[in-house]
């Protein structure tokens, strides 16, 4: 009763248009002060306790990097490296922009960030090429996703901070399945490129390529600096993010200098926002998993599930629809922090691997950031394209569709996402 109480509130508020970290603040505040004896006391110390984790250290650090990296020409430089490589295969500039989401994912960790730095350069060229305005979109809005799988991704962080998950495991995972889906987008943006007879560049001289490998040089090497450090040992995660925010400005500012000092400035204060809101996101997630977990919710949920013999197929497709359903009306942060709290009691007593729970999380949240009405990605393509939602709906169904089939493959094959944290002897 007290479960549909709570839902039923957040609901309520969220419908009215508030603000998700506000609707959850004021979730908790109401249900602590009408229904429940909790001593206000244990709430403020489970609130700091909550929030003073080493690893929440990393967000605000690979906002930082992210911007440094969009604003820094860093993107510009992997899209020629990309269109070097196959821009003479069938759509060309669609794959290069699959390929160079793919790389600026593993530098940014953040999905709109990736459309933003790749999508504002790539799309105008590809429009100027000849491709349709729709097949633009639709290949930068879905590819752009890969930003939270490829790691280091922020909601994979997000998903530590829920469940205790290991994130280094988790950004291991991450590497398979990201590669996997960006050659499933490649795939897509191949045979409709082939299909509809859409134009090819020259193919680029090996001179050519090694000149735009030597330019982008710098910001692929934050890849190795990052995931190096980590899986070597020489840094945690939350020091990689602390390192890659400084490379980053030293590549932005020293050593491309397509950002000036004075606008360093105003990186910081976008970084200082973005950071503050999840952060606030964060603070009342922790106090919505409190009061989950002290009315027993997560508990009683794996109780009724195992008593009624559903097993772990039955639960999964479960989680599928509740976390596809969740993408309609909410960012992906706000889901991971309200969902796994509750969700992943039930996958350990089933005997689902954490590691391998967080993946399939995280590419919910990727098909969620491409569809309506929420849809990040959406929003941030139509304002670089100036086309509508309905219009963005339409351009990335297949794209969105194969995304859909990857997902059912992560879900019931744990082995993609395992094998490679298994192999390294991290699990």
């Amino acid at each position: 009763m007290n479960a549909l109480v709570i839902f039923g509130l957040l609901a309520v508020l969220m419908l009215t248009g508030m603000p998700i970290s506000i609707s959850l603040g004021l979730t908790v505040l109401t249900f602590l002060f009408t229904m429940t004896d909790v001593p206000l006391q244990s709430v403020a110390l489970k609130l700091f306790t909550g929030i003073e984790k080493f690893e929440i250290m990393a967000i605000p650090f690979f906002i930082l990097a992210g911007n440094f990296l969009t604003h820094g020409g860093v993107a510009k430089r992997m899209i020629n490296f990309a269109s070097s490589m196959v821009g003479h295969w069938y759509g060309g500039l669609g794959l290069a922009g699959v390929l160079a989401c793919a790389l600026f994912a593993a530098v940014s960790g953040s999905s709109p960030a990736t459309v933003v730095a790749i999508g504002s350069i790539l799309l105008p060229a590809m429009v100027k090429a000849g491709f349709p305005n729709k097949f633009g979109a639709g290949v930068i809005a879905t590819s752009g996703a890969l930003g939270i799988l490829i790691p280091p991704s922020i909601v994979m962080v997000m998903y530590s901070v829920a469940t205790n998950t290991s994130v280094g495991a988790l950004f291991m995972a991450g590497v398979v399945p990201g590669i996997a889906l960006a050659c499933v987008l490649g795939g897509v943006t191949w045979y409709r490129a082939k299909k509809f007879n859409y134009p090819r560049q020259p193919k680029a001289t090996w001179g050519e390529r090694w000149q735009a490998f030597r330019a982008s040089a710098w910001g692929l090497l934050l890849i190795v600096v990052v995931m190096g450090g980590i899986y070597s040992g020489i840094f945690t995660p939350t020091e990689a993010a602390a390192m890659s925010a400084v490379y980053a400005f030293i590549c932005a500012v020293f050593i491309y200098k397509d950002l000036g000092i004075k606008d360093v400035p105003r990186v910081l204060l976008n970084s200082a926002n973005m950071s503050a809101m999840l952060l606030y996101i964060i603070t009342n997630a922790v106090l919505f998993s409190f009061i989950m977990t002290n009315e027993n919710i997560p508990q009683a949920l794996a109780d009724w599930m195992l008593g009624n013999g559903l097993g772990v197929i039955t639960f999964l497709l479960a989680v599928n629809l509740i976390l596809l359903i969740a993408g309609n009306f909410m960012e992906p942060s706000s889901i991971v922090l309200i969902f796994a709290p509750i969700l992943f009691p039930v996958a350990v007593a089933l005997g689902i691997h954490p590691v391998h729970f967080g993946i399939l999380m995280v590419v919910n949240m990727e098909v969620g950031m491409c569809h309506p009405p929420v849809g990040l990605n959406l929003y941030v393509a139509s304002g670089i394209t100036k086309m509508g939602i309905t219009e963005l709906t339409v351009a990335v169904w297949p794209w969105l569709l194969s995304m859909l089939c990857f997902l059912m493959v992560v879900t019931y094959w744990p082995d993609l996402s395992l094998w490679l944290p298994r192999t390294m002897g991290m699990l």
